[in-house]
């Protein structure tokens, strides 16, 4: 179990293992339930559609390439 600190403003960092575990990123909501002496945290919604690998995320000036286009036409002789 880690343990961490309250900021100035009330502000505690999720240790990432934890993160990670239940699947908190940014845009996650929690909720803070007191329960007895202890506090819970719950997870209310994540946001959704979080990519695998960066492919399609940047965006190019240059016209796109045909999907039929065959590489080796493009070789000189």
């Amino acid at each position: 179990m880690e343990v961490t600190s309250v900021t100035s403003k009330g502000q505690v960092t999720i240790p990432k293992e934890v993160r990670q575990r239940l699947g908190i990123r940014q845009g996650s909501r929690i909720e803070f339930v007191l329960v007895g002496d202890h506090v819970e945290l719950r997870i209310k919604s994540s946001p959704t559609g979080v990519p695998d690998s960066g492919f399609g995320m940047l965006k190019s000036r240059r016209a796109a390439v045909p999907a039929d286009v065959d590489p080796a036409t493009l070789l000189k002789r």
